[in-house]
């Protein structure tokens, strides 16, 4: 039996990293894709080919330009095929006051965080839909639902990620495709560096599970999510230490 294939963003560190480090344990082919760590994204490839004896393709560019996106389907299908799942997990945060945001920065958050999307899965979409089958997997966060002071663009950003996920998962249901996404509570990842140690300390107080989440558990629910039955589609699935 042909091994599927996972094309994962923002793969070179933190949730997206132990994403691919889950699905080449389970076998998987990999396109892994981030947009400026080259050398860390091709070591991390290297490493799991040689770990896992599985195919493993570095993808070093910008997801929320659609011609280096094009161009990446494009490679992975000449390699291996189709793309059978797909994991929109490139993201950035911004913390600070609405009004002392330039519309740079709001844009550049809505690109990294939706454009990618709609970028991604306009590619993966067409051979998914031939095969009557395949998974679409969002990366998405708590505060998409609940809104976070000084994170406006973010939280917007991941509110629309949720209300992608739950209209596409209605429009491609009829042909076989799931997509979910799972809304992220607090995780021990490099974007929550910016705290110090007694913030640390004081925000894992007010989460029942009594501390951060890690990267290896969201790896951990997103290859179940995907091996799922097609009936759970158009999820938002809180994985958060019942925090919220």
């Amino acid at each position: 039996m042909k091994s599927k294939t996972a094309f994962i963003t923002g793969a070179s560190r933190g949730i997206g990293r132990a994403i691919a480090e889950e699905f080449a344990k389970a076998g998987y082919c990999l396109a892994l894709n981030c947009r400026a760590s080259s050398q860390e994204l091709c070591s991390f490839a290297h490493d799991l080919h040689d770990t896992f004896h599985i195919p493993c393709l570095p993808f070093i560019g910008d997801v929320s330009d659609e011609t280096f996106v094009k161009q990446a389907f494009q490679t992975i299908q000449q390699e291996f095929g189709k793309t059978d799942i797909l994991v929109n997990n490139a993201g950035v945060s911004h913390i600070g006051l609405l009004t002392d945001m330039s519309l740079s920065e709001w844009n550049r958050v809505l690109q990294v965080n939706l454009t990618s999307l709609f970028c991604c899965c306009k590619y993966a979409i067409p051979p998914m839909v031939q095969a009557q089958s395949g998974s679409i997997l969002n990366i998405s966060s708590v505060w998409g639902t609940a809104g976070a002071s000084c994170e406006v663009a973010y939280s917007a950003s991941k509110g629309g990620v949720n209300s992608f996920t739950k209209a596409l998962a209605k429009e491609l249901a009829p042909s076989g495709i799931t997509v979910n996404a799972i809304a992220c509570g607090v995780i021990d990842t490099t974007m929550n560096q910016c705290f110090t140690e007694e913030e640390r300390r004081q925000l894992a107080d007010e989460i029942p599970a009594g501390r951060f989440g890690l990267p290896k558990e969201v790896a951990q629910l997103a290859l179940s999510i995907v091996n799922s039955p097609s009936y759970l589609t158009g999820q938002i699935i809180t994985l958060d230490g019942g925090w919220l």
